[in-house]
């Protein structure tokens, strides 16, 4: 069996691998039919223009897909491996789940509503999938912390603070730099603007801004590797249970014979 068929954990490997060749896809396409500068555009630049756009907002759908499972499973780990009694890391668990799914989301919106087409939907969609994901991001790692020494050991946590760091520093010099960049710009259209020529006004912050968006992306990217070990430790199984052995909203035939019938799916049910 190779490492990657052990336990569930194809899925944060298919999670890394699709969400990053969505982003080298689109930024090679764009680049190359000239709709973006080649130097560090924005993510969503990349995306912005047919037919780049059509191929980008598929891929980032499936990862958004693949976000939803991966948060999921994440969460009935967490869930089976501690005792009802451990209030506290149920509340907190749960959490990461509703915020990993919000941001799961958010990375359908920014793939749907384009920044050139609608920006302020685009700009709830970013806000859902760095602001909230990065908010994930801390709760997993709480939830590390708070989980040593009895489940794991502490290298996994420093691992995972050192990543939760990384995405907040991103976030924050984002932020400083695109508010340095629209203020410069009084009466532009910053989100429609594609190339930028160097020397220009705005043209440093706007640099700052879009190597901060990519090592945000990065880090998220690499925040979901340290899954990889733990997936390899859980089976998720589903049974189905029958009710009745017809479709029928009144008895009709008059069959005695139980159904018994079993379904295993890799999403459903919760055994470690």
């Amino acid at each position: 069996m190779w490492w990657f068929q052990q336990g569930m954990c194809i899925l944060p490997v298919a999670l890394v691998i699709w969400t990053s060749a969505t982003f080298v896809f689109a930024y090679v396409t764009a680049v190359m039919l000239r709709h973006v500068d080649p130097l560090v555009p924005y993510i969503s630049d990349t995306g912005t223009m047919a037919p780049e756009r059509c191929v980008f907002g598929i891929m980032l759908d499936i990862s958004s897909f693949l976000g939803i499972a991966t948060t999921y499973v994440r969460y009935k780990q967490v869930q089976a491996l501690t005792t009802p009694e451990e209030y506290g890391i149920h509340r907190i668990n749960l959490l990461g789940l509703v915020l990993g799914w919000t941001s799961s989301i958010g990375m359908c919106v920014v793939a749907n509503f384009q920044k050139t087409t609608l920006f302020s939907m685009h700009l709830v969609g970013a806000i859902l999938t760095f602001g909230v994901g990065a908010l994930y991001i801390l709760v997993q790692t709480l939830l590390s912390y708070r989980m040593q020494p009895h489940v794991h050991g502490k290298g996994i946590f420093w691992a995972r603070l050192a990543v939760g760091i990384w995405s907040s520093l991103s976030i924050a010099s984002m932020f400083v730099s695109s508010v340095i960049m629209y203020s410069s710009l009084p009466g532009v259209d910053v989100e429609k603007k594609l190339h930028w020529i160097p020397g220009e006004t705005g043209y440093t912050a706007h640099i700052i801004s879009t190597i901060s968006e990519w090592s945000l992306a990065l880090s998220f990217v690499s925040f979901f590797l340290t899954y990889i070990r733990d997936f390899q430790k859980i089976k998720l199984r589903a049974e189905a249970d029958l009710l009745c052995n017809h479709l029928y909203d009144s008895p009709h035939y008059n069959v005695r014979v139980p159904a018994s019938h079993a379904e295993v799916s890799p999403l459903l049910g919760g055994t470690t």
